[in-house]
């Protein structure tokens, strides 16, 4: 009988063990936490990585899902907070896919699209207005650009801050000319709500005392 109660005890455990596997596979997912290694420097939304490791994930918002974060290798400091647009693509990939734009001799490539493992969508960077029109001209494509001293804003304000395309001439056109932002979203994620965690523990429970109840133990046999 001990042997039995041992065995529902394991299997409490394991069940557990499987739910926090799950949440944390989740919220990898969810925010789409990325490890990148530059073997030189770049550029992304006006601001320079020096060559190393660096981690890309949205912001935990659940309102706006194209704000970026840049953070150290060990996720210990946060170095930016980069807008970007939904950019679509018809065949997703298992692997990361960073897209660069060519930049003027002498300067960091710039960052013009990031693809998570798996989406038919990534992030477009949005830059600065004088360096969106700089890589345009070089690269001989439209770039996404907010103006200038936007890009410098705190995540909540740059959220709602107008995002335009600037064209290799100069011309700056609407997003909808250049970026297909039209498609079929990925599912996403539950997020963190711990509502099924705390019911899987109460039904675990209730099984575990039933189990016991219906075979009684006599510790003196």
């Amino acid at each position: 009988m001990k042997s039995h109660k041992l065995q529902i005890a394991m299997f409490c455990l394991v069940a557990l063990a499987t739910v926090f596997v799950s949440r944390n596979a989740n919220a990898d997912v969810w925010n789409k936490a990325t490890k990148l290694t530059f073997t030189e420097p770049v550029q992304v939304g006006g601001t320079v990585l020096q060559s190393g490791t660096y981690w890309f994930q949205l912001m935990d918002s659940p309102s706006n899902r194209n704000i970026v974060q840049i953070w150290n290798a060990d996720r210990s400091r946060l170095i930016n907070t980069v807008m970007a647009i939904p950019n679509y693509r018809l065949r997703p990939t298992g692997h990361t896919v960073i897209k660069f734009d060519e930049t003027p001799q002498g300067t960091p490539e710039a960052v013009k699209a990031w693809f998570y493992p798996g989406d038919n969508f990534g992030q477009e960077f949005v830059y600065p207005k004088a360096r969106a029109t700089e890589i345009a001209q070089n690269a001989g494509e439209p770039v996404l650009s907010v103006r200038d001293e936007q890009a410098t804003d705190a995540a909540p304000a740059l959220a709602q801050a107008p995002v335009k395309a600037v064209e290799p001439s100069g011309e700056e056109v609407e997003i909808a000319e250049v970026v297909d932002t039209v498609a079929v979203p990925a599912e996403l994620p539950a997020t963190g709500s711990s509502l099924p965690l705390l019911g899987l523990l109460g039904l675990l429970a209730v099984g575990a005392g039933l189990a016991l109840r219906c075979n009684p133990t006599n510790d003196a046999v």
